[in-house]
């Protein structure tokens, strides 16, 4: 029913699927590689101490049935191996109910995973693929031309993206209003890539003019979305254009690869393919009436839930990455609302002395992500997720964002716990764990281009002061001993 689906859109459709079944993909393969180490049995903020106090409807999870670490990671596994089954085509291959239930299966698997996550599943991109996720179930597959009830979903989860994203700041930091936000961001956001020192570097008129930019992608651009074609193409274009931007000065996980695939779900592939050599449409035959029902209870659906984050949108008190229900759906976002001055890093040291002297060696762990060495040259890591290195960031904000996770990894550390340790880079006690722990805070800033030149690496630090004093393993209780 012409009224009902739109061919034009089978390739966005395709791709949208594609890409974000490489981000389940991605998904799943961090939580099984990690998760152990961060919710595990014995990890640093266990789930089951988390599951004996959080009821279900709170956060409704599988694991609520039987936790244990190996069913968690048989769960990742199989999100991961079902993900790469639908990337390698395979929803296309079975009946459309087939194809429907493989989503909802991905989106069940990675919701209980993301409800017994904590605070290592507390960012925004964990709710933005759920959000996607559930849609996709209802996208169809191409034994059926894709929905328009369900295409506007997805340029509503779009809309609120950006435009919740620009409102933020605009009513944040003052630094957004003046301008000069960006004089300070490519140094001081979570984890700095490869290119960020060179964006750092940019003269100032032109983070200015990145800014101004920004506002115009995040605050005007997006309700081009809602206008009729090629507007609404154009505007999903500028929006990619500013994603890869994002993707090449920072490491922002699948954020911004999650935002560009719902952009291109936005482009009339018929437009599209009178300026680009694109294949020819397949026949595709009409939804089934099951189809169509279930497709219009999930829209009456989305937008009885959207009253909530539409009401925050327009809120003085707008919150920032918020999920106003359990299965994380139709939620509020935005990303950084305040920008920081200057970047300070936690450092964590060990040694094996025995009694400690003024003349005591102190040897530094190294993470994978986050800065440490000051020759180290920031590595891109993104969409991957690097989640205790993304923690580490917020510990050098406060001190409070690690109070149930810090003591517990001192802990872990004091032990060489082989699950902590794949966590980091590198450990500098290979053989014998440490006697003793202690962390400092250091001021971090880019080198100037005549430090660099001249050796001096792509950072500074300063030393600001003691963060946790030298502890022994009987002074910490790490979870499961």
């Amino acid at each position: 029913m012409e009224w009902f689906t739109s061919s034009g859109y089978w390739l966005s459709r395709l791709v949208f699927q594609r890409g974000l079944a490489a981000i389940y993909l991605l998904a799943f393969l961090t939580a099984a590689t990690q998760g152990r180490a961060l919710i595990g049995e014995r990890g640093l903020t266990p789930a089951p101490r988390f599951l004996a106090r959080v009821p279900f409807r709170r956060s409704p999870s599988l694991f609520h049935l039987h936790y244990s670490d190996r069913f968690f990671t048989v769960c990742a596994w199989l999100g991961a191996a079902l993900a790469a089954a639908v990337l390698a085509g395979a929803a296309d291959d079975v009946p459309l109910w087939a194809a429907m239930a493989a989503w909802l299966v991905l989106w069940l698997l990675y919701l209980s995973i993301v409800n017994v996550g904590q605070v290592w599943y507390g960012f925004g991109w964990e709710s933005l693929l759920l959000e996607a996720g559930f849609l996709a179930v209802f996208l169809g597959n191409e034994r059926t031309a894709p929905p328009v009830l369900v295409l506007w979903l997805l340029r509503w989860l779009l809309f609120r993206l950006e435009f919740g994203a620009g409102l933020i700041k605009l009513r944040g930091d003052r630094c957004w209003r003046d301008l000069t936000c960006l004089y300070y961001h490519h140094e001081t956001q979570p984890m700095p890539g490869p290119l960020s020192w060179y964006f750092h570097h940019l003269p100032k008129p032109l983070h200015r003019v990145e800014t101004a930019a920004n506002h115009v992608a995040q605050l005007v651009v997006p309700l081009a979305l809602f206008t009729p074609q090629p507007a609404a193409s154009v505007a999903a274009g500028i929006i990619v254009v500013t994603q890869l931007w994002l993707v090449a000065s920072g490491n922002f996980s699948w954020l911004n690869w999650a935002t560009i695939l719902l952009a291109l779900s936005a482009v009339d592939g018929r437009m599209a393919a009178e300026v680009l050599p694109l294949p020819t449409p397949p026949p595709l035959a009409a939804p089934p009436v099951w189809y169509e029902v279930l497709v219009a209870a999930a829209f009456v659906f989305v937008v009885v839930l959207s009253y909530w984050p539409a009401r925050n949108l327009l809120s003085g008190r707008q919150l920032m990455n918020y999920s106003f229900n359990p299965l994380h759906l139709v939620n509020t976002y935005g990303a950084f609302g305040s920008v920081n001055r200057s970047r300070q890093e936690v450092v964590i040291e060990g040694t094996a002395a025995a009694v400690l002297t003024p003349d005591t060696v102190w040897k530094e762990y190294e993470f994978r992500g986050k800065p440490g060495d000051v020759r180290r040259m920031p590595r891109q890591f993104a969409p991957y997720h690097l989640r205790l290195d993304w923690m580490m960031w917020f510990a050098g904000i406060s001190a409070a964002y690690a109070g149930s996770w810090f003591t517990p990894l001192v802990g872990k550390l004091l032990v060489n716990d082989r699950a902590t340790l794949k966590l980091l880079r590198a450990c500098p006690f290979p053989d014998e764990p440490p006697t003793h722990i202690r962390a400092r805070l250091y001021l971090y800033r880019f080198t100037t281009r005549r430090e660099r030149h001249a050796g001096g690496g792509w950072w500074h630090r300063t030393l600001i002061g003691e963060f946790l004093p030298p502890v022994r393993l009987e002074q910490v209780d790490p979870p499961g001993g």
